[in-house]
């Protein structure tokens, strides 16, 4: 009887690995290699594992954190040949070591192996690599870096616009209209290629078409949970994405000493609670229950941003329910009598 426990540290072009080998609940000692983060790297890890006797089923776990896109070889390696992977978020990882001291790829290889032997009773593997999602997440990446190329622009011009004569104003707007055009160009290109690509995927399309019903959720913040989530291949609550996106505030207190108020965490996906915040204006403009919830939250004593918070929280109580309950959203509210 034997198991196997990879732990995997990823950098840009190797990759470390730690091997723990149990026969028998009795543990082996760890065998340690490093290959090149390639496709011939890859190959060569394959046959390192397989003279090792590892199998490629559920009797084997490798853990490594997520990197971006340095781990993604790797991913579609143990996609493609069967071997439960599980791609943990640094932070966690980093804080479930304890006080670390020493740090490199070899040390950091031998404590995730560690850290998959201590949790893989607990540990639920990563779905295989989707390769449409990971174009789809490339697109909104490079629509992202764009949108701020585009905004950095518009910005520097009008600040300059209070301290220019009126001609240098007009030619440094003639100089950038080109620019400004060419990333307005792009950025439509891209959403285009992104609908496209959501097409073509009938899970993906479902989800997406689902949350379109909710109100506040338009195209790109729909396309952005979609990425975020992985199109939810691990069931979420409404509780979680909202924690995820940092919209939920949380109770700071201790003892007698320490009475802060509630506030929301800093780690948190900003760019996504950015998107909510467009979404969440919309809303108050468009959506009555939304413009009379914004108000009574305001007549409560809530400052502006608490209550757009309070509005994003909802969003996203309402996606979590649409994608687990597999159905659309049904506006029942009725304006309250005046």
């Amino acid at each position: 009887m034997q198991k196997n426990f990879i732990g995997i540290d990823v950098s840009k072009l190797n990759f470390d690995v730690s091997l723990l080998v149990l026969v028998n609940g009795h543990k082996q000692p760890v065998i340690i290699g490093r290959f090149e983060n390639s496709t011939a790297g890859l190959q060569i890890f394959k046959f390192w594992l397989e003279n090792h006797q590892v199998s490629f089923d559920a009797s084997s776990l490798l853990v490594l954190e997520n990197t971006g896109i340095y781990h993604r070889l790797i991913w579609n390696f143990c996609s493609t040949s069967s071997l439960p992977i599980y791609i943990g978020n640094a932070a966690d990882l980093k804080w479930s070591f304890g006080i670390c001291r020493t740090k490199n790829d070899k040390v950091d290889s031998l404590r995730l192996c560690e850290y998959a032997y201590k949790n893989h009773e607990d540990i639920k593997p990563t779905t295989g690599l989707n390769h449409r999602l990971v174009t789809l997440k490339d697109l909104l990446s490079n629509r992202s870096k764009l949108l701020r190329q585009k905004n950095a622009i518009k910005q520097t011009l009008g600040e300059l616009k209070m301290s220019n004569d009126k001609a240098t104003q007009q030619l440094l707007e003639k100089l950038n209209k080109a620019a400004l055009d060419g990333l307005s160009t792009s950025i439509k290109l891209i959403e285009t290629e992104m609908l496209g690509l959501v097409k073509l995927d009938e899970a993906v399309v479902a989800n997406y078409n689902r949350m379109l019903t909710v109100p506040g959720i338009g195209k790109i913040t729909a396309i952005f949970i979609i990425c975020c989530t992985n199109n939810f291949a691990i069931k979420l609550n409404g509780k979680q994405l909202a924690n995820y996106a940092g919209v939920v505030p949380h109770e700071h207190t201790s003892g007698t000493s320490v009475k802060g108020r509630s506030r929301l965490h800093f780690m948190a996906n900003k760019e996504l609670k950015s998107i909510l915040t467009m979404g969440a204006l919309s809303g108050i403009q468009n959506y009555p229950e939304f413009r009379d919830y914004y108000s009574r939250k305001m007549q409560e004593g809530k400052k502006h941003l608490q209550a757009l918070n309070a509005i994003k929280n909802k969003m996203l109580l309402r996606v979590a329910s649409v994608i687990n309950g597999q159905k659309n959203y049904e506006n029942k509210y009725q304006q309250p009598c005046a």
